[in-house]
């Protein structure tokens, strides 16, 4: 999907806002939102800060693939990497 980036502001290029490929940026918004923080979508948001405290994290990762149906994504996979990081494979249905 094609969106306005932003990293902690919108991003400029030659004097106008940037747009390139903005799925990761979606992803990356609803899983730090919680819910309510969408104001057209009250439901959407997962709160990955409430699943630090968690201590079996497939509760939150199943939440997290339905977050990301319901705004749109095809997920692929979702699952932490031995390392401990996030890995979402997930792209907007055409």
């Amino acid at each position: 999907m094609k969106d306005f980036l932003f990293t902690d502001d919108l991003e400029i290029k030659n004097g106008d806002f940037a747009i390139g490929e903005s799925d990761n940026q979606h992803v990356k918004d609803i899983l730090l939102a919680s819910k309510g923080e969408f104001k057209l979508f009250p439901e959407l948001g997962v709160g990955i800060d409430q699943m630090l405290a968690t201590e079996d994290a497939m509760e939150w990762l199943i939440e997290a693939k339905k977050n990301l149906e319901y705004d749109g994504m095809n997920v692929k996979n979702i699952a932490f990497t031995e390392e401990g990081k996030l890995n979402v494979d997930a792209k907007y249905k055409e």
